[in-house]
């Protein structure tokens, strides 16, 4: 059973940056897939970002060029580095994980996910 502890989320002014961390635990972290994830009140669940267990990444279209996925094996983390931040946003962002390696997108496709953290974007 794998574990996942996000962190890093917050108030910022719009065009600001923060950088969101998922803590795993219990699982081999370099054999599963990560992903990010966000929800707004009154909409589902909407993909971000992932990179596959053997590296690469893909974003949504909305936050390309502006948010970064990365991982760092040696201390079962993930990261999402978010740049340019805009209004929209605004949302609770999962992070989830899936055994193996591909650019997994939709939210079925995910075994494990964190509580969420906050971030909140000003105008």
């Amino acid at each position: 059973q794998v574990q996942l502890v996000e962190s890093g989320g917050g108030l910022v002014q719009a065009g600001g940056s923060l950088r969101l961390s998922c803590a795993a635990s219990g699982g081999t972290f370099s054999g599963y897939t990560m992903g990010w994830f966000r929800r707004t009140p009154g909409k589902e669940r909407e993909f971000v970002a992932t990179m596959p267990a053997t590296g690469g990444s893909t974003y949504r279209d909305s936050v390309k060029g502006r948010f970064t996925i990365s991982r760092d094996n040696a201390k079962n983390t993930a990261y999402l580095q978010m740049n340019t931040l805009k209004p929209e946003d605004t949302a609770v962002y999962y992070c989830a994980a899936k055994y193996g390696s591909r650019w997994w997108t939709r939210r079925g496709d995910y075994d494990y996910w964190g509580q969420g953290t906050q971030v909140t974007v000003s105008s």
